[in-house]
C-alpha cells in the first residue's frame, strides 16, 4: 500500500492508556486474550460468564464459552460483587499474587512518566522502580507496547494538545509540555499534530472533511466514506444514516462536515467494488491520525490477501514484536478506515472471527464474502 507512506503517524494514542492503571484492553482485545487463554493478561482483568456464574483468570484452561455469554471485570472483587462465583478449575481469586511481577512496576512508570517533567534516563526510572535498565525496557515494551521514552514522548504531545485545544498559546503550551526549545518543539511533536500548531488550537477549524453515504447491503448496512484533500479519513458501516453522520462528527468535531458524493464517487466505487469480489486489492490515499505503532499494524493488514486471514500473533511477527498480541488487537479495534486497512481479515488463534469495531456479523458476513471469491480474484503476495 504505497500511498500509505505518505501519511502521518502519531505517537499519542500509547499514551492515552489511563495514568492509574495497566495498559488499558477494550473488549476486544479482552476477548482475544481469553481465545489465546494468554497468561500474560492474567491479573489485569477476569471475565465472567453469564450462563454458569462463574468469573475466572484469561488463562483459565476450561472451554471457550460464547461471545455473547462474556463479560469483563477489572478485578475478581468486581466480579464477586456482580454476584459470579470464582472458577474453581483456575482460582481468579489467587491471581494477584501469581500475576506477572512487572505489571505493578510498569504501572507505576506510567504513573510517574505522565507527571514528571521532561525525559528522565532509563537508569533513573530503574533505580526509582527496581531492576536493572534492561529489564525495565524490555518489560515496559512488552507490556505497554512501546517503549519507556516513546511513551514519555507521547505523553508530552498529549500535554501540548491539550494546552492548544484549550486555547492558549503555542509558546505556554510548548513550554508547559515540557519542551525545552521551540526547535525541539517543532522537530519533535509539530510533524506529529497532522496540522500546523495554530490550526490544531483551534481544534482543526478550517478543515473541510466531505462524505458520502451508500447501502452496502445486508447485513453490512449503510456505508460512510469520509475523506479530506489529502485521503481517506474515514470508512465506516452501521445500521442508519444518522448514526454515521454522528461518528463523524465526534471524530472531527471543529471541521467542516458536509456531504459531497460526487467528490466521492471513484472512491465509493472502488470499495463497493472490493465487497463484491470485483476488486481485491484496494490501493487508496490514506489520511488519517495514527501512533507509528498502529500504522506499522495497519500497513501489514493491508499485505493480508484478499480471502485470507491471520492471528493476532502472526500480525505481532509481521511486524517483528511478537509478544505485542494485545497491542495489534487494540490497533485493529481503533482503526477508523475499515476495509481499506482490512482489520476484519485478523482472527484469534482460537478459533472464530473474534470482536470488531463494527460488529461481530458484519466481520463474519465480510470474511465469507471474502473466502467464497474465485481463487483468480484474489492477489497474490507481494
Amino acid at each position: 500500500m504505497n500511498s500509505m507512506a505518505r501519511q502521518h503517524a502519531l505517537t499519542t494514542a500509547e499514551a492515552d492508556r489511563s495514568a492509574h492503571a495497566a495498559p488499558h484492553l477494550n473488549d476486544a482485545a479482552r476477548w482475544n486474550a481469553v481465545a489465546a487463554h494468554d497468561r500474560g493478561a492474567d491479573g489485569l482483568f477476569v471475565y465472567a460468564v453469564r450462563s454458569t456464574g462463574v468469573y475466572c483468570r484469561p488463562s483459565c484452561g476450561s472451554r471457550r464459552p460464547r461471545r455473547d455469554r462474556v463479560c469483563f471485570y477489572a478485578t475478581p472483587a468486581a466480579a464477586r460483587d456482580a454476584g459470579f462465583r470464582a472458577c474453581k478449575r483456575c482460582a481468579p481469586d489467587a491471581a494477584a499474587a501469581a500475576a506477572d511481577p512487572w505489571i505493578d512496576r510498569i504501572r507505576r512508570a506510567c504513573v510517574y512518566l505522565s507527571n514528571v517533567d521532561g525525559h528522565p534516563a532509563l537508569a533513573t526510572l530503574a533505580r526509582r522502580l527496581g531492576g536493572s535498565p534492561y529489564h525495565l525496557q524490555r518489560n515496559f515494551k512488552r507490556l505497554v507496547g512501546v517503549t519507556p521514552r516513546e511513551y514519555a514522548e507521547a505523553v508530552r504531545l498529549r500535554r501540548v494538545k491539550r494546552g492548544l485545544r484549550r486555547g492558549g498559546g503555542v509558546t505556554g503550551a510548548m513550554f508547559d509540555a515540557g519542551y525545552g526549545s521551540s526547535s525541539r518543539f517543532y522537530e519533535r511533536a509539530v510533524p506529529k499534530l497532522g496540522m500546523s500548531p495554530s490550526e490544531y488550537r483551534r481544534g482543526g477549524a478550517g478543515m473541510t472533511i466531505r462524505y458520502a453515504l451508500v447501502d452496502a447491503a445486508a447485513p453490512l448496512g449503510r456505508l460512510l466514506v469520509g475523506a479530506t484533500p489529502r485521503g481517506i479519513c474515514a470508512v465506516a458501516m452501521a445500521a442508519t444514516d444518522a448514526e454515521l453522520t454522528t461518528l463523524l462528527a465526534r471524530e472531527y468535531p471543529a471541521a467542516a462536515i458536509v456531504p459531497d458524493p460526487g467528490a466521492l464517487a471513484e472512491w465509493t466505487a472502488a470499495i463497493l467494488a472490493h465487497l463484491t469480489g470485483r476488486r481485491p486489492a484496494l490501493d487508496l490515499p490514506i489520511d488519517v491520525q495514527a501512533t507509528a505503532f498502529q500504522w506499522q499494524v495497519w500497513q501489514a493488514l493491508a499485505a493480508i490477501p484478499y480471502g485470507e486471514t491471520r492471528t493476532y500473533a502472526d500480525v505481532a511477527s509481521a511486524i517483528g514484536r511478537p509478544r505485542a498480541v494485545r497491542a495489534v488487537a487494540r490497533a485493529c479495534a481503533t482503526n477508523p478506515v475499515a476495509l481499506a486497512v482490512p482489520c476484519h481479515r485478523v482472527v484469534p488463534a482460537a478459533g472464530g472471527e473474534g470482536g470488531y469495531r463494527w460488529g461481530a456479523e458484519r466481520k463474519r458476513s465480510l470474511l465469507e464474502r471474502e473466502r467464497g471469491a474465485p481463487p483468480n480474484t484474489r492477489p497474490t503476495r507481494a
